[in-house]
């Protein structure tokens, strides 16, 4: 049986092309004040490199650590020149120290956390930071609420905040934050965003065929949707900042 975490290698490419990036005023606020800004950050949980991709963007180095085999190859051809290692939070094939930064995109509630937090600290500068982030969908819009109804809602409880437990005495002062952006889509492609969901990638041929009339359905008849050539999917990307202890 697959795994809900390790379920995303089969639809590497379409997770790649599907799923939405993080927004640079999220990035920013999760490394600190500018004059703050680590060089050196460590993606773990990388998938396809969609975090380490923005990461670059905004001119940090990255090193990213990746899990599954067919994820990590596509986050290496997205990201040529940068280091892509097999690896995962409970074992970070890295030096002790010897990053400024480590940020975790859509993947942490995968990870063990009394193995995976005293492995993050070990390889985080004292004067680092540690966030992980989520985009989550905004379910306030009608049609994303309709969308959510159909496949599920997510988040965790992000939103309302940290339910993974404490962090000490690895890690101190957990401080929340909420970034809204929107990343347009083609209606006809919310079949395809269902499909990079673990729940989909783990469910039975009759569940799968449910989901996907149901979105076809959606997106052919709902007024927010129908006869569109894309529209605005919003997000919220919540972000939780922590320090070494």
């Amino acid at each position: 049986m697959i795994t809900p975490g390790l379920s995303f290698g089969s639809a590497a490419r379409l997770y790649d092309t599907i799923r939405p990036t993080y927004p640079l005023t999220a990035i920013t606020w999760a490394l600190g004040a500018p004059g703050d800004r680590p060089s050196r950050v460590l993606d773990l949980g990388a998938g396809t490199g969609l975090l380490s991709a923005a990461l670059r963007a905004a001119g940090h180095e990255v090193v990213a650590v990746e899990p599954d085999d067919q994820m990590r190859a596509v986050a290496a051809t997205r990201l040529p020149g940068t280091e892509v290692l097999a690896g995962s939070a409970e074992d970070i094939p890295l030096p002790d120290a010897s990053v400024d930064a480590v940020l975790v995109g859509q993947a942490y509630h995968w990870f063990t956390p009394e193995r995976a937090l005293p492995e993050i600290r070990r390889v985080l500068r004292d004067e680092g930071v540690f966030a992980p982030m989520w985009n989550i969908r905004d379910d306030r819009t009608p049609w994303v609420a309709a969308f959510s109804g159909i496949v599920g809602h997510e988040g965790w409880g992000l939103v309302d905040g940290w339910q993974y437990g404490p962090v000490e005495p690895w890690f101190t002062d957990l401080e929340p934050g909420m970034f809204e952006h929107t990343v347009a889509i083609p209606p006809a492609a919310l079949v395809d965003l269902a499909r990079s969901r673990s729940y989909y990638l783990t469910a039975d041929a009759a569940e799968q065929a449910r989901l996907t009339r149901e979105l076809t359905t959606l997106a052919g008849t709902h007024p927010d949707l129908a006869g569109r050539d894309a529209v605005d999917m919003p997000y919220r990307t919540c972000v939780y900042r922590m320090r070494p202890a």
